[in-house]
Formats: C-alpha cells, structure tokens, sequence
C-alpha cells in the first residue's frame, strides 16, 4: 500500500561516469515495509514517461540495524529548537518498539 509522502526525499546514485539526482516531494508516493529478509523501500514519482521516477531500495536486517545505531549516534545532529520533527521521530519510533514488543 503505497502512501503520500508528508515532507520530501533527495536521492543520488553516483556511477564513475553518471550521476542520478532524484527529488520525491508531495506529489509523489512511497511504501515500506519489513519482508523475510529486511526492510523495503519505494518511492514513486508518478505522471508520463517523461518525468515518471522510482526508486527501490532492499535493506537487510544486518545493515538496517547498522542504520538504526549510527543515527541514533547523530540525533544530537537534530536543532534543539526542531522540536516537531524531534517528536515525530520519537513517536514513529515507539510505534516500531511496540510492534516488535507485540511479536
């Protein structure tokens, strides 16, 4: 089930040679979630052939870990003063905790 993206996304994939630069904001959409072997992530820009754009990106659990750790290292990175989005990431968070507690 794919969902509205609220704020905004910035992709780049960067090959010796070419580099891909993708932007995904509220007109696009994206879907998450866990599979057998890890974390999948979608982001969909729709419209004609011309501006149409996806990104798909398959984490496994190992490096999604990893993830977690190294931005919970960096959350003193977030302003002070950023309390909404400092607060949002508390809740999406605890919303994760408890459903791995429920499990």
């Amino acid at each position: 089930m794919t969902q509205s993206i609220t704020d905004k996304a910035e992709v780049a994939l960067e090959y010796p040679d070419k580099l891909y630069v993708g932007t995904f904001e509220r007109s696009s959409r994206f879907e998450a979630h866990f599979d057998p072997t890890g974390v999948a992530l979608v982001l969909e820009h729709p419209g004609a052939e011309d501006v149409r754009k996806s990104i798909h990106l398959h984490i496994h659990f190992g490096l999604f870990t990893d993830i977690l750790k190294e931005l919970a290292s960096t959350v003193a990175r977030i302003p002070k003063d950023d309390i909404m989005h400092r607060d949002h990431l508390a809740q999406a968070v605890a919303e994760l905790h408890a459903a791995l507690a429920k499990m």
